[in-house]
């Protein structure tokens, strides 16, 4: 088999995480049906994003953007589960399917066992947040530590890990934080959020989405979100339906942040009143009552998850 996942153009690590976390759940899925797509973690049920042919074995994706690929034919479609109740009842399978988003099973890799606690608070920004903001200006203000979401994989999970609170505006970032026990506040710089897929996750845990609007840190964000910065509304450039996120151009061009000048003492006193607003909001955000689902419920999940998977390995191997 062969692992389908999103790949972003700046990296993201709830995506990239699909390179190595199979092998530990299924050792040696890779040498069995070379023919099998394996569709797991990612709000990747896309007609756009996955391949029109070839069998595919669905365990734990979601759906969130554009529109479902045609699934009927089960041949050529295995779907054990799915990250939850609004994506299993969106593919017409049955609720029971909508078991868990598969991140939640990194936590029990041994390299991540004993982690000792590092940050106080940490912020997990959106990847496109992370491209145009100026997040690490922010967080600084404020004393909280920031964790890039474009960061190599395990080293921003483990970064999660080592945190007593997250302040998620990744979803992932909030799953693989609840997933080891950290307390989490979710929060969102944009009004055009996509909460299906988090309250697709948030449903299997008994949790829910209840973002804090914490405004977007520079015009260049702005621009990309189509969001308000000091009093301006900017309009969003259009995108594909099947992408993710709005950080592309109509025309398939990436939208990145200019290089800036080399930083002085007043452009940085400039960056900070600039993102006044967005770092008090940010503040705000950190000493909110945070959310953790329960032992019992997120034990219950996994169980049922890894029940699936001794499925597939009856199965396919």
């Amino acid at each position: 088999m062969k692992p389908y996942y999103w790949e972003s153009d700046h990296g993201n690590f709830g995506d990239d995480l699909n390179l190595w976390l199979w092998d530990f759940l299924l050792p040696g899925f890779r040498d069995v049906h070379p023919d099998v797509l394996l569709v797991g973690v990612g709000t990747v049920l896309n007609e756009v994003l996955l391949p029109k042919t070839g069998r595919k074995l669905v365990l734990g994706s979601g759906f969130g953007y554009g529109a479902l690929p045609d699934m009927r034919d089960r041949t050529l479609w295995d779907i054990r589960c799915v990250r939850g109740p609004l994506t299993a009842q969106k593919v017409g399978v049955d609720e029971s399917l909508g078991i868990i988003d598969p991140a939640v099973m990194v936590a029990d890799m041994p390299e991540f066992a004993g982690l000792s606690k590092t940050h106080r608070r940490s912020f997990v920004p959106h990847w496109e947040s992370a491209i145009a903001g100026l997040w690490p200006e922010v967080c600084a203000t404020v004393g909280v530590n920031y964790i890039d979401p474009r960061g190599e994989a395990k080293a921003v999970i483990a970064e999660i890990a080592r945190s007593e609170l997250i302040i998620a505006e990744s979803m992932h970032g909030a799953i693989l934080a609840d997933a080891f026990r950290v307390p989490w506040v979710a929060v969102s710089t944009s009004r055009n959020i996509n909460s299906f897929k988090w309250n697709d996750w948030a449903g299997t845990l008994g949790v829910s989405y209840r973002p804090r609007h914490v405004p977007v840190s520079s015009r260049a964000e702005a621009i990309i979100k189509g969001a308000r910065f000091w009093g301006v509304d900017f309009e969003a450039p259009r995108h594909s339906p099947a992408e993710p996120a709005a950080g592309h151009a109509g025309d398939g061009e990436v939208l990145v942040r200019e290089k800036e000048p080399r930083s002085t003492g007043f452009r940085s006193a400039a960056k900070q009143v600039l993102a006044a607003p967005s770092a008090l909001a940010l503040w705000q955000a950190s000493r909110a009552e945070p959310q953790l689902s329960t032992d019992a419920a997120l034990s219950a999940r996994k169980e049922r998850f890894l029940s699936v998977l001794e499925g597939v390995r009856r199965d396919y191997f």
